[in-house]
């Protein structure tokens, strides 16, 4: 008798704590996904698709708003969600290919070549200063705020 009490009382334990740690990662995953969080990388996977995205620095809010000018202008077709992700990014390839150099596939991952084109872009009408090196630190993502400010204000 002894040991069924010991052992309702160590699932029950169990299961308060496991409860606990799913409401607390549930937590933590609605406040990733807030407007005023950065967005840098982020994948979700399941067993029939993965979604991933990169902001590089910019808000929900700037993101939609470069979205809104790549569907204008380059041919963006998905939904304006403020995440920049594949097709978001192979319209800006499209872009970077017709006026700054970007001479890699339009495969919507924004590698080096990509960063590379964006910071010829950025330098050129956005006031970055730093080098053409495709690491898209403070100085790049600074410029690219101004852009996607610009983008907000006027699409």
């Amino acid at each position: 008798m002894r040991s069924r009490i010991l052992a309702r009382s160590f699932v029950s334990v169990a299961t308060a704590v496991g409860i606990a740690a799913g409401t607390l990662a549930g937590a933590s995953a609605s406040f990733a996904a807030s407007d005023t969080a950065t967005p840098k990388q982020v994948a979700t996977s399941s067993a029939d698709f993965t979604v991933a995205y990169q902001n590089f620095g910019l808000s929900r809010t700037q993101a939609a708003g470069v979205q809104r000018w790549l569907k204008r202008y380059w041919g963006y077709s998905d939904s304006i969600d403020g995440y920049l992700g594949t097709d978001s990014w192979k319209a800006m390839q499209r872009f970077l290919r017709a006026n700054w150099d970007y001479t890699g596939a339009i495969d919507g991952d924004p590698g080096y070549g990509t960063k590379t084109a964006l910071q010829r872009f950025l330098k050129g009408h956005w006031g970055y200063t730093g080098a053409i090196d495709g690491d898209f630190g403070a100085g790049s993502q600074a410029a690219f705020k101004r852009f996607a400010d610009w983008c907000v204000r006027t699409f």
